[in-house]
């Protein structure tokens, strides 16, 4: 009863110290790439690294559009900036919190409270926008492929790649939806998953053996049907949040290949798309902040094996990583540190990011 009641009154303080080491381990564990790419800007065109910086905000934009047009389709109208806010906050909790986005979705289910919507709805949106960045990602992989293909770089080891990865995100969506798209399917699924989550925790703390309400869980199952089955409904227009999750990876895309030409290097745009996209997927299970030293590492050996040499893109992946580290990371963290103490504050009427 004393841990429970100390951590309900000082819960603030405790997630601000998490995020504040969080926050250290990440500086600490990219410290040399720091220190190597301010020695590496001698060698680029400030000016074209400079596109970074209009290319990451209007990425922020797309992801604002795209999100707004989700909450749109389940009855909800926010506000521009609330959600491009909100937006840089998520950012900064998927980079320091390595837990494969599910501390962003947790987290994001929170912060929607402030604009009046349920952790319920603000989940389905948050995972539909995934699938909407993963199917939208298909167009560009299979752009990629031919790129490659006319360059005679697509051999054998980049075509199983790209084959992987989009067998991963057909099958990935299409399973959602089954699940998610039937009353009973999604009932049993998050039934046999609670049961073995309560079973798990029960083995820590053998005093609760129903740590996650079963009668809790069936709520937020049924809430979290009929939220799909309304956007289920509108289906036809999510073609808007489908072309801005395109943008969101195109710009994402083009943020790199702008290091490149800072470089002075015009190298196969294919062979970024293929290679962003290996390097993201195995980013998300990765136990290091940011997905750090997993994702240069793959990043670079997708390209030797397009025929860019690791001399090239090893630098040129780790410039990236730290300027668009630096450019977001402390904006979202201030965001965020401001948000978590206006968290359980009670607000006046109107207050919220409705329009």
């Amino acid at each position: 009863m004393a841990e429970q009641s100390f951590f309900k009154h000082n819960w603030k303080l405790l997630i601000n110290i998490l995020t504040l080491v969080a926050l250290a381990l990440l500086v600490y564990f990219i410290r040399d790439q720091i220190i190597q790419t301010f020695k590496d800007l001698a060698r680029v065109n400030i000016w074209v690294l400079a596109l970074m910086i209009p290319l990451l905000l209007v990425n922020y934009h797309m992801q604002t559009k795209m999100y707004q047009g989700l909450f749109g389709l389940v009855g909800n109208k926010l506000k521009y900036w609330f959600v491009f806010r909100v937006a840089l906050e998520l950012n900064f909790v998927n980079h320091v919190f390595p837990s494969g986005g599910v501390s962003g979705i947790s987290f994001f289910g929170v912060r929607m409270r402030s604009g009046d919507i349920t952790a319920t709805k603000a989940t389905l949106v948050q995972i539909m926008k995934l699938l909407l960045l993963f199917t939208s990602f298909e167009v560009l992989l299979i752009f990629g492929l031919i790129l490659m293909a006319v360059e005679g770089q697509a051999n054998g080891l980049v075509v199983l790649a790209g084959g992987v990865i989009s067998t991963l995100l057909v099958v990935g969506t299409f399973g959602f939806i089954v699940v998610v798209g039937s009353e009973r399917r999604i009932h049993a699924t998050f039934t046999a998953i609670t049961r073995f989550l309560n079973k798990a925790i029960h083995l820590v703390r053998p005093k609760h053996p129903e740590t996650i309400s079963m009668k809790r869980a069936e709520g937020v199952v049924r809430d979290l049907h009929e939220n799909y089955k309304l956007i289920e409904s509108h289906y036809k227009e999510l073609i808007a949040p489908f072309w801005w999750a395109l943008g969101n990876n195109l710009t994402a895309i083009l943020s790199i290949y702008a290091v490149y030409i800072a470089f002075g290097e015009w190298v196969n745009l294919g062979a970024i798309i293929l290679a962003y996209a290996v390097a993201n997927f195995a980013g998300l299970v990765s136990v290091l902040p940011g997905g750090v030293g997993i994702y240069e590492a793959l990043m670079t050996g997708v390209l030797a094996a397009a025929g860019i040499p690791a001399g090239l893109s090893l630098p040129v992946t780790v410039m990236f990583r730290v300027i668009s580290t630096l450019l977001q990371v402390p904006v979202g963290y201030v965001l965020y540190h401001q948000s978590i103490r206006k968290l359980g504050k009670p607000r006046p009427m109107g207050a919220a990011g409705q329009v």
